[in-house]
């Protein structure tokens, strides 16, 4: 799950950056979906997190089971 979530984000951070260039190179702007593909860095973020806080709780679970 962080795995995938990294490839999204990593997806989105790339649409980021072609969508910003042309505001610096002073070319035409991209269509609206174009900036809303860049959303894609925010959601792999919490693809990742969620991954993370999914692993956290297995080993906890793991671990109260090894205990008692």
């Amino acid at each position: 799950m962080v795995r995938a979530g990294a490839i999204v984000f990593f997806v989105g951070a790339v649409a980021t950056l072609i969508t910003v260039a042309p505001l610096f190179l002073g070319s035409w702007r991209f269509p609206s979906i174009a900036y809303a593909v860049c959303m894609l860095m925010g959601v792999g973020f919490l693809i990742a997190v969620a991954g993370v806080l999914r692993g956290i709780a297995v080993q906890r679970r793991q671990a109260r089971s090894e205990a008692t």
